[in-house]
């Protein structure tokens, strides 16, 4: 069971990406993080009460579990910009497998902390530490879907990378903290709940401390954020039942192959292209995630 929650993880959050660039770039990446985290916040809260409502957030338990669930909410906060950023300014189909290479640092530190890493498991990870280099060094390609104008970007070919790459950091730590201490010490639903609380009035934050102006979405935009506020939500809740009931690095590996769903959307509707040598890289990247589930 944990093993299919995973993989429909990795469903709704490779759709939820595609809704994401195009999202961001209509209002920006702080606003519709920020539209997305209180939407998700919103109809979480609606739905709690039949998920078992606040759980050990409201039973006595003390500071503990609110203290987990706000640090996973700030891990998530700045990696989740992060990657929104990748996607406004990058091109979706060499970001998103970056970003989805956090399983690596994820399975290290479980490794770490008493999970076993075996030979395979150890080659995945450097397929995938490879990729990512091989996917960073960027090369310029016909007919690139981006229209960022290269004489503003002279390092178009790398746009989006290091931001896709800060995001795998933060995914990777957040990850290991959900599944070994949040999880356990909040509840599935409750944690995520937290953390969309969290994260969206962290956003506000840096919004206001920025003084970046919130874009009201138009009618096109509202059914983005909201498609993004669903899935990702919902993904965010399958992954969190899904590290109760399998091992941590199993269901976080097969959650990253939401960056196959979305090279596969970004292929077949915005009709990216990437050179060889970067296709190269995006495959290393995914035969190691699939190494590592063995």
């Amino acid at each position: 069971m944990g093993i299919l929650l995973g993989l429909l993880t990795a469903l709704s959050w490779g759709s939820s990406d595609l809704l994401a660039r195009f999202a961001t770039r209509k209002i920006g990446t702080l606003s519709a993080m920020l539209y997305m985290q209180s939407i998700g916040f919103l109809l979480l809260t609606l739905a709690l009460p039949s998920l078992g409502g606040l759980g050990h957030l409201a039973d006595g338990s003390g500071w503990t579990p609110w203290a987990w669930g706000i640090v996973a909410g700030v891990i998530n906060t700045f990696a989740t910009l992060a990657m929104y950023r990748s996607f406004e300014i990058g091109k979706l189909s060499v970001v998103a497998p970056v970003s989805a290479s956090y399983p690596a640092l994820t399975m290290l530190l479980a490794a770490a902390t008493g999970e076993h890493l075996g030979p395979l498991r150890f080659m995945g990870l450097v397929l995938i530490l490879l990729g990512v280099v091989i996917v960073a060094r960027g090369e310029e390609v016909p007919g690139d879907a981006n229209p960022l104008d290269e004489k503003t970007y002279p390092g178009k070919r790398h746009l989006g990378v290091g931001w896709a790459l800060l995001s795998a950091l933060g995914f990777g730590f957040l990850f290991w903290i959900l599944g070994t201490r949040a999880i356990p010490a909040v509840g599935s639903a409750q944690t995520v709940w937290l953390v969309r609380l969290t994260s969206a009035a962290l956003t506000a934050v840096v919004i206001l401390f920025w003084r970046q102006p919130i874009s009201v979405p138009r009618a096109d935009a509202k059914w983005l954020v909201l498609g993004m506020g669903i899935l990702d939500t919902s993904a965010y809740v399958l992954n969190s039942y899904g590290l109760r009931l399998e091992q941590v690095s199993v269901v976080t590996v097969l959650s990253s192959l939401y960056g196959a769903v979305t090279v596969g959307l970004a292929a077949a509707l915005l009709k990216e292209k990437i050179s060889r040598v970067q296709l190269a890289g995006v495959v290393a990247i995914f035969v190691g995630i699939a190494s590592i589930t063995w």
